[in-house]
């Protein structure tokens, strides 16, 4: 196995956007030093006061030169710029001998160069956020149970089913609010899904045209799948006696979104790039994300099994869990930033620590890790609900 190189306590965290909240202050609690970088020196410090962390992490002005020549071996680089900046950032560790972690789902790009990242004994933590990251956390926890109850050998079906989202606390007329970029929004719903429905592989060329009505906790929602969730059914662990009936991750919205943004779906139907990188500025301008706005993040991951034969666990029985997370952002920190910055630096905390190994690492590779960094993350104040009919 290839030695890890030790981390060397100094953490660079490059974009202080949206999704950068209080897992920053937990970084410069762990870390020896952290370093924010920005678009400028000046945006970085008005980043850090916002945080509170003013005289705890140093401003920097980024460009991926300015940032690659003050690399040094066994630094943590944190990205949260957009993914198609990963890969350029990720070349950059590899060469200065630096990790990478970051929140976002692995690209071609990114794993093309997992391979020499690990030769070098390097930590390339993806999927370490919300979503993707604390709904894997979710997921691998309610498979594990499921089949220590039902057992690996018993013939069964199930549904999973896995729905994320970031909508207004209070509901607007657009029945949402942006808690990322406006192009990145509009680009994935452009991007078609893959998932299981009645027991059969189903495409979604235009994912919002797969919207149906979801009930959480007695609310009910809109949700639609999302990019190509087959893959997860071997990466969560779910047995080959099992068969899969329903098995989707997918985006949750406000009741009412579908009918609100029919204008904006026949924009992507077009299919102009140029109009649609227009249009993400028009929504922008019309819908900003304002002091006064408090968003709100809904997790729900659910998993019903049922065996074949007669009931009884372990022998042709049945099982259900969920996890449900429900949080509103306040005024020092949106719900989103709290997720995402936290659930990250949790990750990086343990790469710091050295648990990690060298290579490609998502937030949950494993049961144990999984029930391990839910219990770190409820201890440290993120709140979600199991319930199972154990």
């Amino acid at each position: 196995m290839t030695e890890l190189v030790p981390a060397s306590g100094t953490v660079h965290w490059v974009g202080a956007g949206l999704s950068t909240g209080s897992g920053l202050a937990a970084l410069c609690e762990a870390a020896g030093r952290v370093r924010l970088w920005h678009r400028t020196t000046e945006r970085a410090a008005k980043a850090l006061d916002r945080l509170g962390l003013t005289g705890r992490a140093e401003p920097c002005a980024y460009t991926l030169d300015a940032l690659t020549a003050e690399l040094a071996p066994g630094d943590v680089v944190v990205s949260m710029l957009p993914a198609p900046e990963h890969a350029p950032l990720l070349a950059a560790c590899v060469a200065r001998r630096a990790h990478f972690a970051c929140s976002s789902y692995v690209s071609d790009a990114v794993l093309e160069q997992v391979p020499g990242a690990e030769k070098a004994g390097l930590v390339v933590l993806t999927e370490a956020g919300l979503d993707p990251g604390i709904d894997h956390l979710f997921a691998h926890s309610l498979v594990a149970r499921a089949r220590e109850a039902v057992g690996d050998g018993t013939a069964a079906s199930y549904r999973l089913t896995s729905y994320c989202g970031g909508v207004p606390a209070v509901p607007n007329e657009f029945r949402y609010r942006f808690s990322w970029a406006p192009l990145g929004v509009l680009n994935a719903l452009r991007s078609a899904a893959r998932y299981v429905e009645d027991g059969t592989e189903t495409m979604a060329g235009r994912p919002w045209e797969a919207t149906r009505r979801h009930v959480v906790d007695g609310e009910s929602f809109e949700v639609y799948p999302n990019r190509d969730s087959v893959p997860f059914m071997e990466q969560y662990g779910l047995p080959a006696d099992w068969r899969p009936l329903t098995f989707v991750r997918g985006t949750l919205r406000l009741d009412g979104w579908l009918a609100a943004w029919e204008p904006v779906f026949e924009e992507l139907k077009a299919g102009d790039d140029t109009r649609i990188a227009s249009l993400a500025r028009e929504l922008a301008d019309s819908y900003p994300t304002t002091d006064a706005d408090r968003d709100r993040v809904v997790l729900a991951v659910s998993l019903d099994v049922t065996a074949d034969g007669t009931a009884g666990a372990g022998n042709g029985g049945s099982w259900s869990g969920s996890y449900l997370l429900d949080l509103v952002g306040d005024e020092e920190e949106s719900a989103m930033a709290r997720c995402v910055s936290r659930t990250l630096a949790l990750g990086v905390r343990h790469l710091l620590a050295g648990d990690l190994p060298p290579g490609l690492n998502r937030a949950a590779e494993t049961a144990a890790r999984s029930e391990q960094w839910l219990g770190e993350l409820a201890a440290e104040g993120l709140e979600f609900v199991l319930r199972t009919d154990d």
